[in-house]
Order: structure tokens, then C-alpha cells, then sequence
């Protein structure tokens, strides 16, 4: 089969263009493709959802073993033609400045998977060469077999630059995109959910693949990015035998929509089945819930809408204080608090089951991974359980309150994070289960302490 990672110079290269494109034009000429995102993306899988049918994968060299990376990567690419793993910034770029954990580097190693590196050439010609050789030679095991060119002036420009390469770096120049080929990216940001759902993103991905076809020798990027087939080694997505199952109301929607699609695995895998309701459609946690999950995404965006949706505040709120076992992350966090703030000024009531508000601000306020423990009474993480997770928002929290929900340790700081009360779990932080999957078995079996309670 033919498997590759696109990956970087560094951000902003065009490594999402290049790969919704090729993705797009290989479906165009029948070929089933299965796209992977390094890192702990969620809008980059979403546009590959979108143009390939096939629900993208996260993986992530950081929050899960060697292991389980190959496994995800094998068991959702066996029956596809092309796998396509999409890089995370620079090529080297991860955990750490001084190795390659976590970044697309290490994934490519993890999967044996040949790298097709993308260069911005704009104002620069045998320069480029350069560049391509210092990402060859930093790593002997990099396996740069390709290489793809953005931003150039004209195909005479390609044809300098291919030269150079090609002469100083023994690896084929497989294409370019020339400045202005195609339309900006549609927006990462509000609306790109509905806009896929409604197939208005389309279009774009059809003149992307057409770009891409024109551009771009595909027979020789298939030639190069032959791959041998990876074998399961992990078994934490195995079905667990003899478990009771167990009803997870899940909030997906616009305004909640991220969450790991291996979150949603290990948790099917241990007996639990899941619903899904959107807040936005002011639907209501569904009867049969057991327990609740409300994910990320951009509630801020939608305050308005979710403020004046009674129905779910009223469900929401009921179904946490009646003790049904809640996890709320990041978007869910700040749905759960008293108020949203936004951008300008304006405040929209929420659940209020946590004490506060969040306040959104144009400076971002964390990113980056987080190694998480828990804290005594937390029913998802224990204080003698770790699990990985990430951060990522331009919100702040603001109030007090003395229920921290676990530790949250990033490359600069370590802090208690988070509300804990009772049966609610929320925070900032996006848990990977992957990291640990005990974290699901402690969720279900909360879930089924608290349906004993209830019938007691």
C-alpha cells in the first residue's frame, strides 16, 4: 500500500492545502484514502473527514505508546489504498527542543511511513536546497524520499528551484503550488463544521484537487511512498468481555465538537454505548443517560444560541445534580460555569453549575501538553493515576473555589487545575485516553456505582 507523511518546514507551509488536495485528487482517480493527523489536532481532521469519507485519526507520539500509534494506524488503514498522515508545525517540532518526541518525525519512524516535505519557496531559489538538506541531514533516520514547493512566482521558478534541489539533495521534487493556485483555506474557526455538514466546502476541495493534479506529479508520489503493511500490536481496543453496558450522553455539535475518535473507541470498547444530543438544537440529555461527556469546541461562538436553549441548561443542570457521572473539557468547562464572556463585552448566562465565569481575550491564554494525576474523590483519575492530555484556548476563568479536579504539569508550569464536585470532572485540560485506559474503566464503573445508588 502506499502510506507517507506530509510534513513541514514549519507552520504555515501549506501542509493542510497539500494534503486535503492530494487526498481530493487521489479520490478522483478511485482510490480510497484514510487520513491520520500528528498531534493533538481537531480541525485538520475534520476538513479530512470531510473530503475523504473516512473519519481522521489523532496520533500522537507523546500521549500514546509506540504501540498504540502503529495500531491505530494499521487497523484504520487496511482497507484503504493511501494513508496520509498529516504533520504538526515543523517537521522535528514536538514535546521537547531536543528530541523528536511527539513530533511528525517520531510518527514517521513509529510507521514506517516515507516523508514528503513541504517548503515554502517563495523569494528563494537554490537557497530551498539548503533548507531540504538541513532537514535530511539533522536526522539520519528522517527518510525524506520527496519533496513539494509552495509559493512560487511562476514555473520557471519551479524549475530553478527543482534543479537545486534535486542536485544537492538526491530526493525528486514531486511539485509546487504557484502563488494564488487556489482560494484561502475556508475558516478553521466559527462555522466550519455546519459549512462540511452542508457540503458548501466542496467546491474548494475540488479546485485544491484539480490545483493538485495540474501541479503535481501523483504517479511518481505514489511510486515513491510505497509502505509495508503495520501490524496491531496493541489490544486496548478490544472488546472487554462480560461488562454491563453503560449509556454516555455525548454533546456533538457546532459549538461541541472535539473529542478524540479513540476516546469514543476505548469507551465502546468497555461496554459503552453512546448518544448523542446537540445543545445548539436545544435538545436534552437523552433519558438513558448514565453518564455525560461534553467535549471542546467553540461555545463562545454560539453563547447567544445556548444561552436562550432553556431546555438543555435545565437538562444539563439536572442531570449533574442528580449524580450521574460528568467529564466536561475545555468548551464543556466553560458551558458548565455561570457566564460566557466574549470578545466584546458582551455576557451570556450558562449551566452554572460551576462557580464563575470564563472571559474570552484575543492573547491565548495555554497551549500545549499536559501530564495530568488526580486528586482524592476524582472518579476519572485517582491521585495515584496519571493520563496525558492537552491545552488549548484564549478563555480565562474567572472565580474561586476550593475543588480543584486534578494536577495538571505543562513544560512550564505545574498547577492544581480544574472543578471537582461530586460526581463532576471538568477543566481546561483534553484528556487522551490512549494515555491511559484505565481512565475509561474508572468512568463506567462510576457509572454503575451511581446506578446502584440511585435504585438503592
Amino acid at each position: 500500500m502506499n502510506r507517507f507523511v506530509l510534513a513541514g518546514t514549519g507552520s504555515g507551509v501549506g501542509k493542510t492545502t497539500f494534503t486535503i488536495g492530494i487526498m481530493r485528487a487521489l479520490m478522483k482517480r478511485g482510490l480510497t484514502v484514510q487520513g491520520f493527523k500528528c498531534g493533538p489536532d481537531y480541525i485538520d481532521p475534520t476538513y479530512h473527514t470531510a473530503v475523504t469519507k473516512r473519519i481522521s485519526r489523532n496520533i500522537d507520539s507523546y500521549m500514546m505508546t509506540e504501540e498504540v500509534v502503529q495500531s491505530i494506524v494499521a487497523k484504520n488503514s487496511a482497507d484503504a489504498n493511501v494513508a496520509i498522515i498529516e504533520g504538526v508545525m515543523g517537521f522535528y517540532d514536538g514535546k521537547s527542543p531536543l528530541s523528536n518526541e511527539g513530533s511528525a518525525a517520531h510518527i514517521s519512524e513509529i510507521t514506517k511511513s516515507p516523508v514528503i516535505l513541504i517548503v515554502n519557496a517563495a523569494s528563494m531559489a537554490r537557497s530551498v536546497a539548503a533548507i531540504v538538506k538541513g532537514f535530511q541531514s539533522l536526522d539520519e533516520n528522517s527518510n525524506i524520499v520527496g519533496v513539494l514547493v509552495n509559493q512560487l512566482g511562476s514555473k520557471s521558478h519551479f524549475e530553478i528551484v527543482k534543479a537545486a534541489i534535486e542536485h544537492e539533495c538526491n530526493v525528486p521534487v514531486l511539485g509546487y503550488l504557484p502563488k494564488g493556485a487556489v482560494p484561502t483555506l475556508p475558516s478553521r474557526h466559527l462555522g466550519l463544521v455546519p459549512a462540511i455538514e452542508r457540503g458548501e466546502l466542496d467546491g474548494y476541495f475540488d479546485e485544491l484537487a484539480a490545483a493538485i493534479e495540474e501541479h503535481v506529479n501523483l504517479d511518481l508520489l505514489l511510486e515513491v511512498t510505497k509502505a509495508k503493511v503495520l501490524q496491531q500490536s496493541s489490544t486496548i481496543f478490544e472488546a472487554a468481555e462480560n461488562v454491563n453496558p453503560i449509556h454516555i450522553a455525548v454533546a456533538k455539535d457546532a459549538a461541541f465538537n472535539f473529542y478524540y475518535e479513540e476516546n469514543f473507541e476505548l469507551l465502546r470498547a468497555n461496554g459503552a454505548v453512546l448518544h448523542f444530543f446537540s445543545p445548539l438544537a436545544n435538545e436534552v440529555v437523552p433519558e438513558v443517560a448514565q453518564g455525560l461527556y461534553i467535549g471542546g469546541g467553540f461555545p463562545e461562538e454560539f453563547a447567544s444560541e445556548l444561552a436562550t436553549n432553556k431546555e438543555t441548561l435545565y437538562s444539563v443542570k439536572e442531570t449533574i445534580k442528580r449524580g450521574v457521572p460528568t467529564l466536561a473539557e475545555c468548551g464543556g468547562f466553560m458551558y458548565l460555569t455561570e457566564s460566557i464572556r466574549n470578545r466584546d463585552g458582551q455576557s451570556f448566562p450558562m449551566v452554572g453549575m460551576i462557580p464563575g465565569s470564563v472571559k474570552m481575550q484575543t492573547k491565548l491564554a495555554a497551549l500545549g501538553y499536559r501530564e495530568i494525576s488526580g486528586v482524592a474523590g476524582n472518579f476519572l483519575i485517582s491521585q495515584h493515576e496519571q493520563a496525558k492530555g492537552h491545552e488549548f484556548h484564549y478563555s480565562v476563568y474567572e472565580g474561586t473555589h476550593e475543588s480543584p479536579a486534578y494536577f495538571s504539569k505543562g513544560r512550564f508550569r505545574a498547577q492544581q487545575e480544574g472543578y471537582l464536585q461530586e460526581n463532576l470532572v471538568a477543566g481546561y485540560t483534553h484528556f487522551h485516553f490512549a494515555s491511559n485506559p484505565q481512565l475509561v474503566k474508572n468512568w463506567l464503573t462510576a457509572c454503575e456505582k451511581s446506578i446502584r445508588n440511585e435504585v438503592e
